[in-house]
């Protein structure tokens, strides 16, 4: 299967490849599959001993990988959350034998041209929003239940709109007349609240944002995955994330800066070697990456990504 066969272009591919640092032999795991770009290119440099494991929790994801590689020993496709990637290890006896964790955040570009599933306000659809339609509560039906309160301060906290008090309300007095369940009546509800001046990209990009993080509880998820990954990585295995969004980005260099540097102890302090806590169990690789100019020319998704690499030492 070729790059061109993909319609969705990875973000930062080479960055990541190079990142990776490869085993012919080695287990990885992509934990946003996708369409496959990424998993593709591991599996290139994948001889008949290495594996590859790819996860999604959205079904056209998981149906893509299935028919790519239902003939290829060497991967298993597994129909899961990332969050839960320490579970479907232990199911495999893989704890603690993984060389290397790819995750590719936020939404893909197949998800977002495909009107049907509700992530875009460029074009009419059901708000739907949801990474795997077949679980949890739709867009719609959140902004149908949830209090004009939780409203406001999801757009704030997750989508850091300026307006989240303005809309909310906008929203409620609408749903009492009738139901949003579509992503253009949504929209159209959030660009009437938000000032012609400050509209310097599209009125509902923060809010949309805010929602499909909430509706797929998409921080939590991630935190789930960085409290279980010294489970999952050997020593000397890599963390790749790259993600889309500040809050998301935060987290990762939170948890990154938080096991990569040892405590402060007060000098002269009369402790023996085995006393001193141990706290240094990763290794940042660098500085965080970001895609060039060419790239986003070519890719305008790649225009906020940031790459953070990370490699357990102990």
């Amino acid at each position: 299967m070729s790059q061109s066969e993909f319609s969705h272009q990875p973000v930062l591919f080479h960055e990541v490849l190079e990142a990776l640092a490869i085993k012919p032999d080695g287990v990885y795991v992509d934990g946003t599959f996708g369409r496959g770009g990424h998993a593709a290119a591991i599996l290139q440099r994948l001889n008949e001993h290495g594996r590859l494991l790819v996860m999604d929790k959205d079904p056209e994801a998981i149906a893509t990988a299935q028919q790519a590689y239902a003939d290829d020993a060497r991967v298993t496709v597994i129909h899961d959350d990332y969050a839960h990637m320490l579970d479907q290890l232990d199911q495999r006896g893989l704890r603690q034998l993984v060389d290397g964790v790819l995750l590719d955040l936020g939404v893909s570009s197949p998800q977002l041209d495909d009107a049907s599933r509700g992530f875009s306000f460029q074009h009419n659809g059901p708000l739907d929003m949801r990474m795997n339609p077949q679980q949890g509560m739709s867009a719609a039906e959140w902004i149908m239940t949830a209090s004009e309160k939780e409203i406001a301060a999801v757009l704030w906290e997750l989508g850091e709109e300026r307006f989240s008090r303005r809309i909310a309300r906008r929203i409620v007095d609408y749903r009492q007349q009738q139901p949003i369940n579509d992503t253009a009546t949504l929209a159209n509800l959030i660009s009437e609240c938000v000032p012609k001046a400050k509209q310097h990209k599209h009125p509902a990009t923060r809010s949309f944002q805010a929602i499909r993080i909430r509706v797929n509880e998409e921080l939590e998820h991630i935190q789930h995955l960085l409290n279980d990954i010294f489970e999952v990585l050997k020593i000397g295995g890599r963390l790749l994330v790259i993600s889309f969004h500040s809050l998301e980005d935060r987290l990762i260099k939170r948890f990154f800066k938080q096991h990569s540097t040892a405590p402060a102890l007060p000098r002269g302090l009369p402790l023996r070697d085995s006393e001193i806590p141990v706290s240094v169990r990763l290794r940042t690789i660098g500085k965080a990456i970001k895609a060039g100019a060419e790239e986003v020319a070519v890719n305008p998704r790649a225009r906020s990504a940031v790459l953070r690499i990370a490699e357990r030492v102990a």
